[in-house]
């Protein structure tokens, strides 16, 4: 479907005269255009030129929905023409978009969009409604839920105060089972400190025995040491007497060994001196 309408806006453009290079673009633009009506016509196509281009890409719900941004979308995209031609908008006012007579197609959208919006207002009503329900279902379910909250918390507290009295009966025979053992170690701890001193008193008596018996051996033991070194002194004295009288001995015949060696060697010398007196 083709949908006709017109976009009534009014521009006010002129040369940009704050830049030097702009004011000459505009000079040669008037200096190609003999007469004014061409330089109008110049940029009303493109104001009409850039429009369809815009339209073109866009549903007609967008351009109704969107003016503003349409609208933004028309001024930048001529301006961006114009500056080739060192022009400026100085002012633009563009109305709401009309239809064109006997396509009624933006009256018809705006018509639509006020009765969706009615509806959603109806539609926003009967939720406030039905929200208003939930919160009074809510409420009758949240006092039937305190109520048996309460019941609970009325079971829970009996419960507490049994659980109390079993524990505190608890306690209390943990506490006469302690008081027994405690009792029972100290009649064990009494037992086995006389039986310690016992113990102690046995052991000394004990020890004194060893003790005297010690030194009884002691005593004969150092008697006997002395014998056997009375008994080593004379064996001494005897192996000191026979080792003298050895000694005597050997020296004796240690003489007469050495006489006879030098009479056999004045013999043997004598011998050697007839030898050679003989040839």
């Amino acid at each position: 479907r083709n949908y006709r309408s017109s976009l009534p806006a009014i521009f006010t453009i002129g040369p940009r005269i704050d830049d030097e290079d702009s004011l000459l673009r505009y000079a040669k633009l008037i200096s190609k255009e003999k007469h004014y009506h061409h330089v109008n016509e110049l940029v009303q196509g493109i104001i009409e030129g850039e429009t369809r281009v815009l339209v073109a890409s866009m549903t007609m719900e967008e351009v109704f929905k969107g003016t503003k941004e349409f609208k933004k979308e028309v001024f930048d995209k001529v301006q961006l023409e114009l500056n080739q031609f060192g022009l400026l908008i100085y002012d633009a006012n563009v109305k709401q978009l009309m239809d064109v007579p006997g396509h009624e197609y933006f009256s018809y959208l705006g018509q639509n969009t006020q009765q969706k919006a009615q509806n959603q207002a109806k539609i926003d009503v009967a939720e406030t409604k039905m929200k208003e329900a939930d919160v009074a279902e809510a409420n009758a379910k949240l006092q039937t839920k305190k109520a048996d909250w309460a019941r609970q918390a009325q079971l829970a507290k009996v419960e507490v105060t049994k659980a109390v009295a079993i524990r505190s009966g608890e306690l209390q025979r943990e506490v006469e089972r302690m008081n027994a053992m405690t009792q029972t170690e100290k009649l064990r701890a009494d037992f086995l400190s006389k039986a310690s001193v016992q113990y102690e008193t046995k052991v000394q008596e004990a020890n004194w025995d060893i003790y005297k018996k010690q030194k009884v051996a002691e005593a004969m033991l150092y008697q006997k040491e002395k014998e056997a070194e009375a008994q080593r002194a004379t064996a001494s004295a005897a192996l000191y007497s026979c080792q003298q009288t050895t000694d005597g001995e050997f020296y004796k015949k240690k003489k007469e060994a050495e006489g006879l060696v030098a009479l056999a060697e004045a013999q043997e010398a004598y011998l050697h001196t007839l030898l050679n007196a003989l040839g």
